[in-house]
């Protein structure tokens, strides 16, 4: 596992990229966030407003990152409105990476959780037959599948959209184009990324192929380094023991797919 830096560097927002009506890439050089492996993450400390997790994009400049915000909280929102040549603070990486396999791979990401799939499809190989399923509630919101041809460019693969109201690409969920894609083909592994109810399903359909599965889960997260307990998920912690689990793993856990915490630590139901 990469090194970790646990002391906020500050950095200033270099380049920004609207990507959707609500969502933004913020750009920014940092040698070390530069290099993560697929599905560790960071720290991002907002001055004056919160410090939160956040997967690092991929930028196609050495020495350069990213992170890909949607504005949704106060947070995240306060991120989204930062412009070239503001600083925010960073640090990390933390957490474990995705497992990379070889062969037939299946990528199953919905919204800002496509972030650490791109990046895995860096560190995939020219042979492998990848597929990725992205989705979005309607066209506006659909991103990255450019880039997502882009990186996959001269070999076997398919990005395919989906928009729950139809809008753009296939209509209906992306567990039901994945459902769709099993019946035509055996994967040798499926990652997946984004909200929880989604992931729950995916490794639900993966397992029941008796496929390689692994997510990515999003926690509430306050420390990142396994001390505050906050991102606690049934007996382990997402950001010290993850934030990537294996099928098997996760739906051993009670809470994967049914309950989350609050800022306050209450367990609540989805």
């Amino acid at each position: 596992m990469q090194k970790s830096f646990d002391t906020p560097k500050i950095v200033t927002i270099e380049k920004v990229v609207d990507e959707t009506p609500t969502v933004r890439t913020l750009f920014f050089s940092d040698d070390v966030l530069s290099q993560v492996l697929p599905g560790q993450f960071a720290m991002v400390w907002i001055p004056g407003v919160n410090e939160i997790p956040m997967s690092v994009m991929i930028s196609q400049e050495n020495g350069k990152a990213a992170f890909t915000v949607r504005k949704h909280g106060l947070a995240t929102t306060e991120l989204f409105s930062k412009k070239v040549g503001d600083q925010i603070g960073v640090r990390g990486p933390y957490g474990n990476s995705f497992t990379i396999k070889q062969g037939k791979l299946l990528l199953v990401g919905g919204g800002t959780g496509l972030v650490p799939l791109i990046r895995l499809v860096t560190f995939l190989k020219k042979t492998d037959d990848v597929t990725i399923v992205m989705g979005a509630k309607t066209k506006s919101e659909v991103f990255f599948e450019v880039l997502g041809n882009k990186l996959l460019e001269g070999t076997l693969h398919k990005v395919i959209a989906v928009t729950e109201d139809g809008s753009y690409g296939q209509k209906g969920l992306v567990t039901d184009v994945m459902e769709k894609l099993f019946q035509e083909n055996k994967f040798d592994a499926v990652y997946t990324c984004g909200p929880e109810k989604m992931m729950h399903k995916v490794v639900q359909i993966a397992s029941s192929h008796k496929t390689h599965v692994e997510a990515s889960i999003e926690r509430m997260m306050k420390c990142g380094i396994g001390i505050c307990g906050s991102c606690c998920f049934g007996d382990v912690m997402a950001c010290k023991d993850g934030t990537v689990f294996d099928g098997q793993t996760l739906l051993a856990n009670k809470e994967f797919g049914y309950t989350h915490r609050s800022k306050s630590g209450v367990l609540d139901n989805y």
